[in-house]
């Protein structure tokens, strides 16, 4: 009996179990502009060892376009294309992104920028970080942009051998062979999301910034 009374004492003073948390709600977008460039964590297979590579949360980017039938990002997935804003946030880890808007960009140069982005359409992804227009990836395409549409610069290209590639070693040489091509100049988006030029319009990996 005495046994029992200590068991009830003991369930009725534990807490109750804590439910799920509710899914992240969306916050209030920015006021999207043409050329607004958008950073996420994907869920791509080789997001991880992007993120490990750069010593950053972002794996993929995109540019956003203002057309008259929606607000959409220009991305390279796949192949380049535009996807609704909202379909590309919901897309993200967590639906985490952030928005980055250069400071001295005008109008007319956004629209520009925009309109080389388009170019681009239906070209495939390259997936050998490689500068050609043969195939383009995510940051290589924002960067492309800017610099034929507006002639500035977003981003910096790197030396792969600069990157942080140690843990990632096995990932690298299952792509590239044993001769890794550790001279070849890739842009990533962390580049990107360190550019002195832009600023944060809405950033959900830094609450502070």
């Amino acid at each position: 009996m005495r046994l029992a009374l200590l068991c009830c004492v003991l369930l009725a003073a534990r807490p109750a179990l804590s439910a799920s948390p509710p899914p992240r709600r969306a916050a209030a977008q920015p006021r999207w502009r043409n050329g607004d460039v958008v950073l996420q964590t994907s869920g791509s297979a080789q997001s991880a060892a992007i993120q490990v590579a750069t010593r950053s949360p972002y794996s993929h980017t995109g540019l956003v376009e203002v057309a008259p039938d929606g607000v959409f990002v220009i991305e390279a997935l796949g192949k380049v294309s535009r996807t609704p804003i909202s379909a590309w946030i919901r897309r993200g880890e967590g639906r985490k992104y952030t928005a980055l808007r250069r400071r001295d960009l005008s109008d007319t140069e956004a629209a520009a920028v925009v309109q080389s982005a388009r170019g681009f359409l239906g070209k495939r992804y390259d997936a050998r970080f490689q500068w050609s227009d043969d195939r383009i990836y995510c940051s290589e395409l924002v960067a492309k942009a800017y610099a034929r549409g507006a002639g500035k610069s977003a981003g910096r290209l790197q030396r792969i051998r600069d990157l942080d590639i140690a843990p990632i070693l096995a990932a690298a040489k299952a792509r590239y062979g044993d001769r890794l091509p550790l001279d070849r100049q890739v842009l990533t988006p962390a580049s990107l999301a360190e550019d002195a030029a832009f600023s944060a319009l809405h950033d959900d990996f830094h609450p502070a910034r």
